[in-house]
């Protein structure tokens, strides 16, 4: 699995809420059992504007989602869905957001 590529979510209970879970894991780390996600939610779910630099948009097969960065995730690889997308002309944004959460700049 290559990092920035989005999946659908198999899990009948969230994928209303959180469609599409991009892969953020460097593929170094391919070997794992694990991988690091960022849920992604539709635009018309998110409410109120979010934070820009935290939750940056993107878009998925013409749609506009929002990544929700504070609900950053661990998962199991067997848990992603099929791979639908790449997202690595987000990747500066993605990146900024994590580094954001992290350290607050």
């Amino acid at each position: 699995m290559a990092q920035f590529r989005v999946h659908e979510n198999p899990n009948t209970g969230t994928r209303d809420t959180y469609p599409y879970l991009p892969d953020i894991q460097n593929d170094l780390l391919s070997d794992l059992r694990t991988t690091v996600v960022l849920p992604l939610t539709p635009r018309a779910r998110a409410g109120r504007a979010a934070i820009n630099k935290l939750c940056p948009e993107v878009q998925v097969q013409g749609e506009t989602f929002i990544v929700l960065t504070p609900q950053i995730a661990g998962i199991d690889r067997q848990s992603l869905g099929a791979e639908i997308e790449d997202l690595s002309a987000y990747r500066s944004d993605i990146i900024a957001a994590l580094d954001f959460i992290i350290s607050g700049i």
